[in-house]
């Protein structure tokens, strides 16, 4: 019975301390809400509208499921699917699109074969306190003015911190 006993008090110490390093193992992170992807959004829409540019906006999360999208009027619905791709390229590798573009322009076309990763500049990771929140993604005219777009919308975040 003793024996028992202290079988049963070893495991209660033992889950207490696996529980405990559980815990330890946690991390802190950031999230984007609604509210700032349309703060990006706003931001990025407004240098578009400077420049007459009619384009698609998408932030995504960090795991790339789409918080905000906008379309502006006039804008090719092709551009949809495009400005996605380009955010969720840009948080999926954490990093610009515009890297990927200019590997390949550089030669190093072996990139084409990377899975979902589009390489046209246009999608840019959004951080903010040092971390990777999300991406903005813009597509509607040439990928330069689409980065600039985007550029525009990444930095209202950083503005904000």
């Amino acid at each position: 019975m003793k024996r028992l006993r202290m079988t049963a008090l070893a495991a209660a110490f033992g889950m207490m301390a696996l529980a405990g390093g559980a815990q330890a193992q946690m991390v802190d992170k950031k999230g984007l809400t609604l509210e700032a992807a349309k703060k990006i959004a706003a931001a990025a829409e407004a240098e578009a509208v400077k420049n007459k540019w009619n384009v698609v906006i998408v932030v995504v999360d960090e795991g790339g499921q789409i918080v905000y999208l906008q379309r502006m009027d006039g804008t090719q619905y092709g551009s949809v699917n495009v400005a996605i791709a380009k955010a969720r390229t840009s948080t999926a590798f954490k990093r610009p699109t515009k890297v990927f573009e200019d590997a390949i322009a550089g030669g190093r076309t072996a990139l084409l074969g990377v899975d979902d990763a589009l390489p046209l500049e246009g999608g840019i990771p959004l951080t903010f306190g040092g971390q990777i929140v999300g991406a903005i993604g813009v597509s509607g005219v040439t990928s330069q003015q689409d980065g600039v777009v985007a550029k525009a919308g990444a930095e209202s975040l950083a503005a904000d911190k």
